[in-house]
């Protein structure tokens, strides 16, 4: 999937207690110990920083010794040894697998035991924990194995695996797609007695090859990948569930060579059956099929279907008393909540409203009651929400507009609601879910967000130019703002289907270096964006590139009606999608924007990967007139604006291809442009290259926009 290249997740969880001291310490939140009690480091003006055991309940305070799990777990390990962010453990780090020289190693932190559990010159991927700390599971060679950490014994479940055939490691169009970048790769699932695995097996035989070269060295080399693009054939896939015990696999009865995606399966509670989905080749039907683990044999127990597309369930909550399970879907054109028993009846629809449901919570099955999050009646929102899985006692529980990050306490008794806005600094309070009492309030503030408020920012709406949406844009000023002054503009975009592009996040995150390079930032929400459910999502069907493009333009011309904005100096810049819709201004749309930079830009969609692409636009030979349309390449002859291009030169998701193709069209029609490649990276880079490209596109804009012609 086309994502945003840097994300930057800020949380701050500071709180100040209600008290008489209330001025001279504050006490920061580090998380919820129980139900009642959170954890917290108070911070006095003078003097050190203690961490204290505070009571939700009643306020009181007392002196905690917090145990850094993850620190004492690094101190007991022999140097060489470290401990990352993605490194499997179980709770408290009680448990931890370790990677060194593509061998595994288990530590116990009770006796500091640090042990060699496999010696294989291949690499072993996904080390993963059984529900009951006694198993790992992993994959090494396109094979799926377990191995009991007790008497050492592993078992290797599959036999077949090689170069094109991976038994729980996923099919590189399956781990971008649909399995998602989170998953590592990883397609295998313990069941929760954790005696078996359900794992999916892929075939890439028949995907094409796409060779990418690396640079490096006198000869260079090709680096070769199965990447199915429009139209190609995908990776045969099948579903298996292994006994780690008989090391038996039964294989789900679902038919390989049926053009189709199968994928994110769940486990019942007591590990007998397996709900997993499959979906059509073109993506407007979706099932869940009820498998039984022994046989696999299956039963369809629900199906969903949409004239435009339809997508994976990632998130199905299975009910622990095997009474059913909850879906979000978009079935009523804006995602709800669903309550289906195993027979594929609706129990009840917990939720009915006309905004996005963006996730599920936490569900407190014996109070039957759910805690989700969502936009509320403004899609730039995020709230807390609660109700009964019946559908009523609906609630909601954080209040003003907009970003609520909120932590549950273990049984939802209270939480912690971190909220900020556009011109709010966060702050954060504790609240009672019970009657929405609040019993610790921080007023946010912080010293240190003062010196990054010197611009301003605002969030406002501006009309489509069919009337038909409200488009959410936040735009944030430059310091020492002047209506007299006329001042250059750039929209900061990602665009594409589904993918937000617009929360009114406090503005001290936005817009800060370009701001004061005295640069007016844009950003907007277009129809599309999922701001205004399936109505508004449905237009990008077939049509990618087409109203996103659209819809700027309604805000340039909106903001061109500004007297203090410069029509002459209308920039855009954007990456992967983004970067795909920076090309297509400066080409389809060059009477409106002059200026922009486009980074590891699709050009055409024939060029990008057949999941993704084909969800929204339908094969090539379907839309052949949509794929023309959207195609940057189709619009090279209208561009007469100042373009900056940036591509990674081993980029394995959006090729470079694209670029080339571009540059190609580009100087046969004998325009003038800016290019800067970055050899052996991928889709986005990091260190002296980032700092490169950072000050490449700062003296960009500092070139075309201010200085003297």
């Amino acid at each position: 999937m086309l994502r945003i290249i840097t994300t930057i997740l800020i949380l701050i969880n500071t709180v100040t207690t209600h008290s008489l001291f209330a001025q001279q310490q504050t006490t920061v939140f580090k998380g919820w110990i129980d139900d009642e009690f959170y954890k917290g480091t108070q911070t006095a003006i003078e003097g050190e920083n203690k961490t204290v055991k505070i009571s939700a309940k009643t306020n009181k305070k007392e002196p905690y010794t917090a145990k850094k799990h993850r620190k004492e777990v690094q101190d007991s390990l022999p140097e060489g040894f470290y401990i990352s962010w993605n490194t499997e453990r179980t709770k408290n780090y009680e448990q931890v697998i370790l990677i060194k020289e593509n061998n595994l190693y288990h530590f116990e932190k009770s006796g500091s035991v640090l042990k060699q559990i496999t010696s294989n010159p291949s690499k072993e991927e996904n080390p993963t924990f059984s529900p009951d700390g006694k198993k790992i599971a992993f994959t090494r060679g396109g094979n799926l194995y377990s191995l009991d950490l007790e008497s050492g014994l592993e078992r290797m479940h599959s036999n077949d695996g090689s170069d094109v055939v991976y038994n729980g490691y996923a099919s590189w169009v399956y781990y971008e797609e649909i399995l998602g970048r989170q998953s590592r790769y990883k397609a295998f699932w313990w069941s929760p007695d954790s005696k078996k695995i359900a794992f999916l097996r892929f075939d890439d035989s028949p995907v094409p090859i796409f060779s990418i070269f690396r640079s490096s060295g006198v000869h260079g080399e090709l680096e070769q990948m199965h990447y199915p693009k429009v139209g190609d054939p995908n990776p045969l896939v099948k579903l298996g569930i292994v006994n780690t015990i008989n090391n038996k696999t039964t294989w789900v009865a679902t038919d390989e060579k049926t053009d189709q995606y199968i994928a994110w399966p769940f486990w019942t509670k007591d590990s007998k059956k397996l709900l997993f989905q499959q979906m059509t080749r073109d993506q407007n039907k979706i099932e869940l099929m009820l498998t039984d683990s022994e046989d696999g044999s299956f039963t369809k127990i629900y199906e969903e279907m949409r004239p435009t597309w339809v997508e994976f369930f990632e998130d199905i909550h299975m009910m622990d008393d095997g009474s059913g399970f909850i879906l979000r879907s978009y079935k009523n054109d804006w995602r709800n909540l669903y309550y289906y028993d195993f027979s594929g009846k609706l129990k009840t629809q917990i939720t009915n409203v006309k905004w996005r449901v963006s996730s599920i919570e936490k569900v407190l099955e014996k109070q039957e009651k759910i805690f989700f999050k969502g936009s509320g009646e403004n899609c730039t929102d995020e709230h807390l929400f609660s109700a009964n899985l019946d559908g009523s006692n609906f609630k909601q529980h954080t209040q003003g507009a907009g970003i609520h990050q909120t932590y549950l306490s273990a049984s939802g008794s209270y939480f912690t609601d971190i909220h900020e806005s556009h011109s709010k600094v966060p702050s954060t309070i504790i609240i009672h879910a019970a009657d929405n009492s609040k019993t610790i309030l921080d007023p946010g503030k912080q010293k240190e967000y003062d010196s990054r408020t010197d611009h301003k920012t605002e969030l406002f709406r501006v009309r489509s130019k069919d009337g038909k949406f409200d488009l959410p844009v936040k735009w944030t000023l430059p310091p020492n703002f002047k209506k007299k002054k006329k001042y250059p503009v750039v929209f900061t975009i990602y665009g594409g289907p589904d993918a937000g592009g617009l929360n009114d996040w406090w503005n001290g995150y936005d817009g800060n270096t370009l701001s004061k390079m005295d640069i007016i930032t844009v950003t907007v929400a277009h129809r599309g964006s999922g701001k205004f459910g399936k109505a508004g999502l449905d237009f990008m069907h077939r049509n990618l590139g087409k109203w996103e493009i659209e819809d700027y333009i309604a805000v340039v011309e909106w903001l061109k009606k500004q007297s203090f904005v410069d029509p002459d100096r209308i920039g855009i810049t954007g990456s992967s999608y983004g970067g795909y819709l920076s090309a297509l201004a400066l080409t389809s749309a060059a009477d409106h924007f002059t200026h922009g930079i486009a980074n590891l830009s699709v050009m055409d969609w024939q060029l990008y990967d057949n999941v993704y692409t084909e969800r929204y636009m339908d094969s090539y030979k379907q839309n052949q007139e949509g794929y023309e349309q959207g195609s940057v390449l189709t619009h090279v002859d209208k561009f007469k604006g100042k373009l900056l291009l940036t591509h990674g030169f081993m980029d394995d998701n959006v090729h470079v291809q694209n670029s080339i193709q571009f540059v190609d069209k580009m100087q046969d029609a004998g325009k003038t442009f800016e290019m800067m490649f970055y050899p052996n990276e991928r889709h986005g880079w990091g260190g002296e290259k980032r700092t490169h490209s950072q000050k490449l596109k700062k003296d960009f804009w500092q070139r075309h926009f201010f200085e003297k012609k």
